[in-house]
């Protein structure tokens, strides 16, 4: 096997088009680890999705269980209807998980910490997004300082560090940029509503921001919708 001389990061891979897109960022100058997160979403074809990815990028794919559901409030872990062709950006929508991103970057940290690993990559967007507070730069810049104050390895002269290599540009820019870089975007998964049969629902949130993107960038989107 040969031994790669890459430094090693971490890309919180979820199976959905910006963190494919993600990945393949982080391949150009890491060796990657991935990390996927199961924790009680009603759109579990996304995990599928990041194993077919990891496994087709010949990366480890770590699995993390943990149960958001019990704390419910959202319309990804909650008995809540996914709202349908609603004005993106108006408010915050019920499919924000609360804490969802502090609670992965906290596990990702743990992970890193363990491993002294001190480049995690993240791929959260805050332009064509649907509002969530935890997807901003001013969220990230927070964690990435919290996480230097309160880890052991971080105490050293080594210190973590959020990539977040999308989130000052659109979906028709993340998506030109992945194809550019060989993502391979019938793989993805985005729709928070699937048919049992994995197929996308078309009009949640994720779904219309994704047809958006493929459309503006000129790029026929290969998502089988409902």
């Amino acid at each position: 096997m040969i031994q790669s001389n890459k430094k090693k990061c971490i890309v919180l891979l979820s199976g959905g088009l910006d963190s494919a897109t993600v990945l393949k960022i982080a391949q150009k100058d890491f060796e990657v680890v991935a990390l996927a997160f199961d924790y009680g979403q009603r759109h579990k074809f996304e995990l599928n999705a990041a194993k077919k990815i990891a496994k087709k990028n010949s990366i480890i794919l770590n699995e993390i269980k943990i149960d958001l559901a019990q704390f419910g409030n959202s319309a990804l872990t909650d008995d809540i209807s996914v709202p349908k062709n609603q004005d993106i950006g108006k408010e915050i929508p019920i499919t924000y998980v609360p804490v969802r991103n502090t609670i992965f970057l906290s596990y990702t940290l743990a992970f890193a910490e363990v491993n002294e690993i001190f480049d995690i990559f993240i791929g959260v967007n805050a332009l064509d997004y649907s509002g969530y507070p935890d997807c901003r730069p001013e969220f990230i810049t927070a964690f990435e300082k919290m996480a230097n104050e309160g880890t052991k390895f971080a105490q050293g002269e080594n210190k973590i560090q959020i990539h977040t290599p999308l989130i000052d540009l659109t979906k028709a820019q993340i998506i030109t940029k992945g194809i550019h870089l060989g993502v391979d975007y019938s793989m993805t998964h985005s729709c928070y509503d699937p048919s049992e049969s994995g197929l996308s629902c078309g009009q949640c949130d994720a779904c219309i921001l994704r047809k958006a993107g493929f459309e503006a960038a000129n790029i026929t989107d290969p998502t089988s919708y409902q």
